[in-house]
């Protein structure tokens, strides 16, 4: 009887530690086939850099095969462009882990094909002899022209192509040298003016009236105006008992239709719009053009745009969306993704960087397929804004940004900071000869968008189309 229940007990024993053992063993095949791939991508990963040893890291380079980042004998990393492209390529260290490109394709430029990324310990018996190059979008001399173009301030530049989201410049100011990051580790975390940042995609702030060329397509949409209805601007307008919006400058617009109100930028014509919209009616605009959504999928981690709770908001905050002020924040990438709404018929591209993974000997492992990331409005509406938008450049408040021979169209902003001056705006398109971009420019404290950031849209477009002859 007693021998019965000690095997019992004893059986009873096998089976939970077989139980516990079989638990331990779908955890560690997790952790290597389903986990393994977003794990060794993640940025504070040591464990990659250190299993690279060896191995030859491969290069990054630009659409035009110029060199941004390459491994020397020793294993150095070096980055040619420094500052100017370290928001693209990152940096990628032993101590404080990687960072763009460095980080996303990290495994490739290790040696890693796609198909065994996943394989965890595995993938070091597969891997090949020497890492792959990565062949990214960016034009170098293109993002040179933006870097000198803020000339020093803080902000940032985004260029896309229209048609494929492809980012041709990435750029943010202040930045640092990939190469001496972790040299430099405290000093660059210390400082007060953030050179880590990229504010291209992960700098937040208040869109300005870039936001009214959404606010536009939302009120066609929702039928709460027409391109014919006559807006009466006196300066000011009033919402409800205690708060009166203003013009700036005192500026008094008189009578416009939404075309004059988006070229001449009027506050009172766009609160009102937004108060007719109401919160559903923003919501469902937010909705379309993705504002507060994740960026997934993409070798660019966005920062989710802050939305306030619409449902919840006074008429005041409600008009003041309608500006691109209140408590809404977006991304530079962000904006550039609402002209690319404008400029492409509609259509939101998934901004990419990497346009393909080579083998030493130039064979294409991997190659970029545009994708719709969004259809935010109708091509008819786009092709409405898109005109406005072109007057604007024309004669309105974004003329700085024209360029001869290219049909350019735009939005200048200038968007109120609670710190110090105002920051400035400029997104829009640029087109010639079946060449398409848009632009998004953020100027920190710039001031005035129509001049700051719309002089820079400016050269970068100059620039864009003099290298495509």
């Amino acid at each position: 009887m007693a021998d019965r229940k000690l095997r019992k007990h004893m059986a009873v024993a096998a089976a939970f530690l077989l139980a516990l053992l079989g638990v331990q063993i779908l955890y560690l095949a997790k952790l290597s086939v389903w986990d393994g791939a977003m794990l060794a991508a993640h940025p504070l990963n040591t464990r990659s850099a250190l299993m690279e040893q060896g191995i030859r890291r491969g290069r990054i380079v630009d659409r035009a095969g110029n060199v941004l980042a390459e491994s020397a004998a020793d294993g150095m990393r070096s980055y040619p462009y420094g500052r100017i492209l370290a928001p693209v390529t990152g940096y990628q260290t032993e101590r404080y882990g990687a960072t763009g490109v460095e980080q996303t394709a990290g495994q490739e430029l290790s040696g890693v094909t796609l198909d065994v990324a996943h394989m965890g310990p595995l993938r070091t018996l597969l891997r090949a002899d020497a890492g792959y190059d990565v062949r990214l979008t960016v034009d170098a001399q293109l993002s040179e022209t933006a870097w000198n173009a803020l000339d020093g301030r803080r902000g940032a530049v985004v260029v896309m192509d229209a048609e494929t989201g492809a980012i041709r410049a990435m750029v943010s100011s202040p930045s640092y040298d990939p190469a001496s990051a972790a040299a430099n580790w405290d000093e660059l975390t210390a400082r007060a003016d953030s050179p880590l940042l990229n504010r291209a995609a992960q700098g937040l702030y208040p869109p300005g009236s870039t936001f009214k060329t959404l606010i536009a397509d939302a009120a066609l949409t929702a039928g709460v105006t027409n391109s014919d209805e006559v807006f009466t601007c006196t300066g000011e307008l009033a919402i409800g008992s205690d708060y009166v919006l203003h013009e700036p400058h005192g500026e008094v617009h008189g009578k416009l239709r939404l075309a004059d109100a988006l070229r001449e930028s009027c506050n009172v014509t766009f609160a009102t719009l937004a108060l007719r919209l109401g919160g559903s009616g923003l919501s469902s605009a937010f909705d379309r053009f993705g504002i507060g959504a994740e960026l997934t999928d993409t070798e660019i981690p966005m920062a989710k745009a802050h939305v306030p709770d619409l449902k919840s908001l006074g008429d005041g905050e409600i008009a003041q969306l309608g500006i691109g002020q209140g408590a809404l924040l977006v991304t530079p990438l962000q904006m550039a993704l609402v002209a690319d709404a404008f400029a492409n018929g509609g259509r939101m591209m998934q901004p990419y960087l990497v346009g393909q993974v080579l083998t030493a000997d130039g064979t294409p492992l991997y190659e970029a397929r545009p994708q719709v990331w969004r259809t935010a409005t109708t091509a008819e509406r786009a092709a409405v804004i898109d005109g406005y938008m072109a007057d604007v450049v024309a004669a309105g408040t974004g003329t700085a940004a024209d360029v001869a021979g290219v049909r350019v169209t735009g939005k200048t902003g200038t968007a109120e900071n609670a710190s110090g001056t105002d920051h400035a705006w400029f997104i829009g398109s640029a087109e010639r000869g079946g060449q398409k971009i848009v632009v998004a420019v953020l100027v920190e404290e710039g001031g005035f968008g129509g001049r700051a950031a719309a002089g820079i849209a400016h050269q970068v477009i100059r620039t864009y189309f003099e290298g495509q002859r």
